[in-house]
């Protein structure tokens, strides 16, 4: 000030590194001496060790925030298959801890060669239609895919390209910095972040944001990968499906059963099992052993299978081996072992008079119960070599009468509930 006739100034200084300093004034000329300066050098290297202190302990601070919220973005990759849960989880920390005002992620699709905008934050302008995909080269992002560098853009009012980055009209942005998401050497989208004033981010600013760039990578990655997993899944399992029909068919064709049996006791076990609310996996493998449920008659002789008479006793020895060949044949298979249980025991008999082990009532697996149920009912319902078909009301009958006695009374009841209703 005007009235200031002495001065001094103490640098503040740490590993060598001069962090400020400290000025005393004086309305007094010639105010200070050496024991002053050595005074003031004093408290300035106490207020540098305290300033150095503090700084390292918010450094300390925002890398266990960083942490923590790598945790905890890592956890998600881990646990969920939702990639727009897992990105908003990553945008959201990556605003908070770059303390930024917009962000957002952009993936990129190799058939179109082209940026498509997945998910953003704190952006006024949601980018849809003309603005959903940006070529390879073209606008910001464009550039930081086709470079596959860190971009940043220190005052976007500079920006002689900005009409080419038509959602950044209307917002107010005035830093920018992009990412490229890179997996496994190949890019896979860009990470964008905008502050409303104008920054120029550390070195480590830049690696965390590079750090969660990564993160988005993976997850990507991962969720990809998932999803072509699934196909695969599905189309192997439609591949055995479809033989497992065929084998269906060509067992029909052999035992010389109505044509379209198979089929039509697949859509009403699978009905019936519905409406007992069986679900998921436990209903594909009943649809699985329902196609099979014949399969071991294959080691019946065709002398045996095909008579056309009554067997004699030593024949039906031999016909009542087949759910035992059926065993044999699908237990050694992991794929085929969870739906055994209706070529296994269908034969099996709510009294326990069934074969081949016998098994009564609850200890038959329900699968088993069902299918025997609505086997019969088709059975008796269509021609056969050896007898005509029965009138319907003459199989319900018949199935009032077994019930107890050869057939579950219970699932008897509720499939006869299913007739009535779609004869109402």
């Amino acid at each position: 000030t005007e009235k200031t006739r002495g001065w001094m100034g103490v640098p503040l200084i740490t590993r060598g590194t001069i962090i400020g300093y400290i000025t005393i004034d004086s309305i007094t000329p010639d105010n200070y001496n050496e024991h002053d300066a050595i005074l003031a050098t004093t408290f300035a290297h106490q207020a540098a060790v305290a300033i150095e202190n503090a700084q390292l302990y918010e450094h300390g601070e925002n890398q266990i925030r960083r942490l923590k919220a790598l945790r905890d973005i890592d956890n998600a990759i881990s646990s969920s298959f939702n990639l727009k849960v897992t990105l908003n989880l990553l945008i959201g920390y990556a605003i908070k801890e770059l303390k930024a005002d917009a962000a957002s992620i952009l993936i990129y699709n190799p058939d179109l060669q082209a940026l498509s905008f997945f998910t953003s934050s704190g952006l006024r302008v949601k980018r849809i239609s003309s603005f959903s995909y940006l070529r390879i080269g073209e606008g910001l992002a464009g550039q930081v895919a086709l470079q596959r560098k860190f971009i940043k853009i220190l005052d976007l009012s500079e920006l002689s390209e900005r009409e080419n980055n038509p959602h950044l009209k209307d917002e107010s942005f005035k830093s920018y910095f992009g990412v490229p998401l890179i997996g496994k050497g190949q890019i896979t989208g860009v990470m964008e972040l905008y502050t409303l004033n104008e920054i120029d981010p550390d070195p480590d600013w830049i690696n965390f944001m590079e750090i969660l760039a990564g993160q988005a990578a993976i997850a990507i990655d991962n969720i990809k990968l998932f999803q072509k997993l699934q196909r695969s899944n599905q189309e192997l399992s439609l591949a055995y499906d479809s033989t497992l029909e065929g084998w269906g068919r060509a067992l029909e064709l052999r035992d010389k059963e109505t044509q379209g049996h198979s089929d039509r006791v697949v859509e009403m076990v699978i009905n019936l099992a519905q409406q007992m609310n069986i679900e998921g996996e436990e209903l594909t493998h009943i649809k699985r052993g329902t196609l099979l449920h014949d399969i071991g008659k294959m080691g019946i002789p065709d002398s045996i299978l095909h008579k056309p008479g009554p067997l004699n006793d030593e024949e039906w020895e031999v016909m009542r081996e087949h759910p035992k060949f059926a065993y044999d044949l699908m237990y050694p298979i992991p794929y085929l072992r969870p739906a055994l249980d209706i070529p296994f025991a269908h034969h099996e008999r709510w009294d326990g008079s069934g074969y081949p082990r016998g098994l009564k009532g609850h200890d038959i697996p329900l699968s088993a119960r069902i299918f025997a149920v609505i086997d019969i009912w088709d059975a008796l319902l269509y021609d056969r070599v050896y007898r005509k078909a029965w009138p319907k009301k003459k199989v319900i009958e018949y199935l009032k009468n077994t019930a107890g006695k050869e057939l579950d009374p219970d699932i008897v009841e509720k499939f006869l509930k299913i007739i009535q209703e779609k004869n109402d």
